[in-house]
């Protein structure tokens, strides 16, 4: 994982075409929804960069989309004005994306796969997304961190998407 970045700008940066050689780049984004179609193209980018074919490229924006929504959601209870750091990292394999956000933590094994196979309106409510993250991408991993600055206990959600 990258050197922690201080959080500390008020929306994010315009995404910067990675260098010949670059191979790990790093934006900060508020966590609004608004921010969804610059995570996607920033995702859409590094894994272009990568060299993954439309299909996979289109699986990690999905996937990226998936995740910054839920974190809005889930881990700071809506839009405000907390930072979702997206990290990709292109390997010789693909593409390593990491979403941190010091946000409520949460723990992906307590979230059961849904049963896909109950009707519609016997569903358990969530769950979907995480299935569909897991699904998208080839290697799914939670992990915490603590952020040196503030001593707060961030949620590290790590998705490896293979050429």
């Amino acid at each position: 994982m990258p050197n922690p970045i201080h959080l500390s700008r008020p929306k994010r940066t315009p995404p910067k075409s990675m260098d010949e050689g670059e191979k790990s780049q790093s934006e900060i984004f508020t966590a609004q929804f608004e921010n969804l179609d610059h995570v996607r193209e920033f995702v859409g980018q590094a894994a272009r960069s990568s060299g993954l074919n439309d299909a996979a490229v289109y699986a990690v924006q999905l996937a990226v989309d998936e995740a910054f929504s839920n974190i809005i959601e889930h881990a700071y209870n809506g839009e405000c004005e907390e930072k979702i750091e997206c990290t990709c990292q292109i390997m010789a394999s693909g593409l390593v994306i990491t979403l941190r956000d010091c946000g409520k933590p949460f723990d992906p094994t307590a979230i059961p796969d849904p049963d896909l196979d109950v009707e519609l309106e016997n569903r358990d409510i969530g769950g979907l997304g995480l299935y569909f993250i897991r699904n998208l991408m080839d290697e799914v991993s939670f992990s915490f961190a603590l952020e040196a600055d503030s001593g707060k206990q961030c949620n590290v959600l790590r998705m490896i998407k293979r050429g």
